[in-house]
């Protein structure tokens, strides 16, 4: 494909290295000299100096060719207007990274579809929106629902306490009755493996298991998770992704919002009527525990610095909290802050970079997931007519290496695949899918 990538910040930089390894003809647009001959000094791309809503920078970087304009800027204006123009000169797809909730209402959505902006990504919206999802789900790392909830996945880590330390997946039946589901991967020391019968659990592993969402927390039972009675929470940073958190829970639980700054603790008060906002530098522990933070149950930090994060997450679990996130934007910091004792990490650029990646599909996906932590990914592909994967079952059909099958949807039922199975058209398949194989997957569906 064609793509042109407007920004080249953070999340901007990373799809332009994600797509260009996937053999996709890059143009990157940016006012930074210095970024600019830094992104093209790294990666196999064209950059171009100037502003992404200049009508001559726009038709020299290709626009009228373009099967898929990105506009990711710091600028919510700028994105939206460069949609509004590349899709004007020709651009087959638009997607503008924007910072207001009040867009994102069906509405709203298709009155930018009709300027030309077909898709409206907010990062800091779904960055919190993981947040909501993995504090309701205390016993899990990470989770993910596909098909409106129809299946789930989480992600949880071997202890050692754990009944899983030392466990043969073969064996994984003697901890539980519970049949409908599947272990889809495992990160271990930096790599990802897709396990069978054989593969042996070991401390600090983490799982990846795909199941339906009627069981979870029997299955998570079973294994000798529990789930957390959650009462007290605190956030420290008013940042964006902290005053959506506070938003989405401050109605079912007890929430203190750490802000350093004077003037936004002020407006927080106003913004969050239901949430404790608290004008204290949450970097000194005494003002954490002076709140209580010994009682609280979680503790999250999104303050927009990768180090504070780090370090109050760990300070607060040394002080007895069950279970602390951090955001953490730099990708070299993610593995360490997993093995130092972070329970849960959250990365705006992946998760920003998961919704645009899937345009990028021959097949329709319906989602993709880029998990923090390994390479790997999620799909879920809908099953177009007369597709490879419906002439046999799938334990007849010749897979890439590096792919497992893992749920599929077929209207309002939800299972997981067995070698049996039978794919159908309009079905929803979740799989999960090696870096190497990404690429050859899509014929099949």
């Amino acid at each position: 494909m064609n793509i042109i990538i407007a920004g080249s910040g953070n999340v901007g930089r990373y799809l332009a290295k994600k797509l260009v390894k996937e053999g996709h003809d890059i143009v990157v647009i940016d006012t930074n000299k210095e970024i600019l001959r830094e992104v093209e000094s790294s990666y196999d791309l064209i950059s171009l100096y100037g502003s992404c809503t200049s009508f001559s920078v726009l038709k020299e970087a290709g626009v009228a060719n373009c099967d898929l304009f990105i506009a990711v800027t710091n600028s919510e204006d700028s994105n939206v207007l460069a949609c509004v123009f590349a899709k004007k000169f020709g651009a087959k797809k638009t997607v503008a990274r924007i910072d207001n909730m009040e867009y994102l209402s069906p509405v709203n959505k298709l009155s930018f579809i009709n300027l030309g902006v077909d898709r409206l990504i907010y990062p800091e919206y779904i960055a919190a929106q993981e947040v909501v999802g993995v504090i309701k789900q205390t016993g899990t790392t990470e989770i993910f629902e596909f098909s409106g909830g129809k299946l789930t996945m989480f992600v949880i880590k071997v202890d050692e306490n754990s009944p899983l330390r030392n466990l043969m997946l073969k064996n994984f039946a003697t901890l539980t009755d519970l049949r409908d589901f599947r272990i889809a991967a495992i990160t271990r020391d930096f790599e990802t493996i897709i396990p069978n019968g054989e593969t042996i659990l070991k401390t600090n592993d983490y799982v990846y298991i795909i199941t339906l969402p009627e069981i979870m927390q029997d299955l998570l039972a079973s294994i000798g998770i529990s789930k957390l009675e959650l009462h007290n929470i605190m956030i420290l940073g008013g940042s964006r992704i902290g005053i959506r958190t506070s938003k989405f829970l401050e109605s079912q639980l007890n929430i203190k919002l750490f802000e350093i700054d004077p003037e936004k603790s002020r407006k927080l008060v106003d913004i969050l009527p239901n949430t404790m906002v608290i004008n204290s530098d949450g970097r000194n522990i005494d003002n954490l525990l002076d709140e209580g933070l010994e009682k609280a149950d979680v503790f999250t930090a999104v303050t927009g610095d990768d180090e504070t994060n780090i370090l109050t997450c760990l300070m607060a679990k040394r002080y007895g909290v069950k279970k602390v996130i951090a955001e953490i934007e730099n990708m070299d910091y993610i593995d360490v802050a997993s093995r130092m004792g972070i329970d849960t990490i959250i990365n705006k650029k992946l998760s920003t970079a998961s919704m645009i990646y899937a345009l990028t599909m021959k097949a329709e996906v319906a989602m993709i997931k880029c998990l923090t932590g390994t390479k790997a990914e999620v799909l879920e592909f809908i099953v177009s007519k007369d597709a490879l994967v419906t002439k046999n079952q799938l334990k007849d059909i010749k897979f890439p290496d590096g792919i497992i099958i893992g749920g599929i949807v077929r209207g309002n039922k939800s299972f997981i695949a067995k070698g049996d199975t039978q794919i159908r058209q309009g079905d929803s398949v979740v799989l999960f899918a090696l870096p190497e194989a990404i690429n050859k997957i899509s014929k099949y569906f």
